[in-house]
């Protein structure tokens, strides 16, 4: 996922809560296999697109992120 440069990081972008509540990883998240729902800067639901080669996924607010990024 792309960082957008002056903002950081707010919520949790498999569950949508904010970071500071610390809620769980899951499995597949942690090893990669899961693509983000949640926009980690508003908490917007995601249009996730997935296919063979990984995952785009598109907040209304910030924009595309994309697997080949290299950050999940």
């Amino acid at each position: 996922m792309t960082l957008v440069a002056d903002k950081e990081p707010v919520y949790d972008v498999y569950t949508g809560k904010p970071l500071a509540e610390g809620a769980p990883v899951f499995a597949a998240a942690l090893l990669g296999l899961e693509p983000p729902r949640y926009c980690t800067y508003c908490a917007r639901r995601m249009i996730v697109q997935v296919s063979p080669h990984g995952w785009t996924a598109r907040c209304s607010r910030h924009g595309e992120f994309d697997s080949s990024s290299g950050e999940r």
